[in-house]
């Protein structure tokens, strides 16, 4: 990252999650002409031009590289003179991609944007210089990559590891004495879910900020992991493209749960119907559109996302409630109508994640010939759950509306999900 903008060139941050296909379709879409990658991944380059320059940036502890071609980039730092490199005509930015949930992810380009857009984290989110953050979420997601950034913009140490590992994340902080955890949803659900004596094994007191994004954090989860840690939990809402939207400071969260609180300085969110027209009344849900000074100018292949009043459509739909408080609803392409009823699952995921049996949910529209569409759920459950399949039915029913309750409930060993943690809801039928 440091050397790319050195050189002014453009940094394109791949997902570790990528299969062979996708990563050799990203490559050639965004015209990479160097790939720099750890020593694990070198059997999904072979639909990889010959002609893309290779470097090796990890190499696994005992590997003989005595036939091998590709540079490792520590002999050729130590092999290189280091003598002071000239500034750029330009800086090169770089390209997040998005999270492919539905095909193949589009490019999100970032150029170089003013320090001062930092103040959108800062407002909402106490960090500050000289701590420690210890990185959970990975580097090529928006999530990790700007509190990476901003950590570093601070003077704090950043606390890694190769691979997320829950009770490896605890001994982190304890360790350095980490006061800012950087997670996706799956991470911390994880977390929470060791048993108790494991974690209080560590002093994880010097936590102040749980920061947390990515995807949908649920009232059961953001509670359960405020009473193992304390009020420290801060729910950023955003998306590559968008960038920040809100921020849920543990204050907002305790009077809303679930709530992703509200725009920090330099943003605006505002809700709109499916007519263009603004929508100012609370708890009516509207399509949610954001502004702030870290949005994308398009992706790379030529697209734009839907633009009102200058500001940039989230594909989100979502509601205020009486004290401004944003929540989001879903996705509006994840809307059901089912027997003229509008009906937006992430309401249903939510109340089965809270029943101690379940460990996760995913509720799906399908096709139905009566309705035109009816729900189904897919459910991991605990170890030693007797729920079946009128069980969900029936606590479905026993909360919510009639229409709401899933026609369909298939048990799962785990949902399908990205590297962000993302469920890949193309994957569940």
């Amino acid at each position: 990252m440091a050397a790319s903008g050195k050189l002014g060139v453009r940094l394109l941050l791949m997902n570790t999650g990528f299969a062979k296909p996708q990563l050799a379709d990203v490559a050639k879409r965004e015209g990479v002409t160097a790939l720099v990658y750890d020593q694990e991944f070198t059997g999904l380059l072979d639909a990889i031009p010959d002609g893309v320059e290779r470097y090796l940036a990890w190499v696994d502890p005992g590997t003989d590289l005595t036939d091998r071609d590709t540079p490792v980039l520590s002999e050729l730092i130590a092999s290189t003179d280091d003598r002071p490199w000239p500034a750029p005509a330009k800086p090169g930015g770089f390209v997040l991609l998005t999270s492919g949930t539905t095909g193949t992810p589009k490019g999100a380009p970032r150029p170089h944007t003013s320090a001062l857009a930092s103040a959108q984290f800062l407002d909402r989110i106490p960090l500050r210089s000289n701590e420690a953050t210890y990185m959970g979420a990975p580097l090529f997601h928006g999530t990790g990559l700007s509190q990476f950034i901003l950590s570093f913009a601070l003077g704090s140490t950043v606390v890694m590891r190769r691979k997320f590992n829950p009770e490896e994340a605890l001994r982190g902080v304890a360790e350095h004495k980490c006061t800012a955890l950087v997670l996706v949803p799956t991470m911390l659900q994880r977390i929470v879910d060791l048993p108790k004596e494991i974690r209080e094994k560590y002093d994880t007191s010097s936590l102040r900020i749980i920061f947390v994004a990515g995807s949908a954090l649920s009232p059961d989860l953001g509670n359960r992991a405020n009473e193992a840690f304390g009020p420290v939990v801060h729910n950023l809402y955003g998306s590559t493209e968008v960038a920040v939207a809100t921020v849920a400071t543990p204050e907002d969260w305790a009077k809303a749960p679930g709530t992703v609180g509200r725009a920090p300085v330099g943003c605006k969110v505002a809700l709109y119907d499916e007519k263009g027209n603004k929508i100012t009344e609370p708890n009516v849900t509207g399509r949610v559109f954001v502004g702030s000074g870290l949005s994308f100018g398009g992706y790379t292949d030529g697209r734009h996302k839907e633009i009102i009043d200058g500001l940039l459509s989230s594909g989100d739909v979502g509601h205020f409630d009486e004290d401004g408080l944003l929540f989001i609803d879903g996705r509006d392409d994840e809307m059901i109508v089912s027997g003229g009823e509008n009906v937006f699952p992430i309401e249903v995921e939510n109340l089965l994640v809270e029943r101690e049996d379940v460990l996760e949910a995913a509720v799906i529209g399908v096709e139905d010939p009566e309705f035109g569409q009816r729900l189904k759920a897919f459910i991991v459950r605990t170890e030693d759950s007797k729920l079946d399949v009128e069980g969900v039915r029936d606590y479905v029913k026993a909360n919510l509306a009639r229409y709401k309750v899933p026609r369909d409930v298939e048990f799962l060993d785990e949902l399908p999900r990205n590297a962000t943690g993302k469920v890949l809801r193309n994957k569940l039928s």
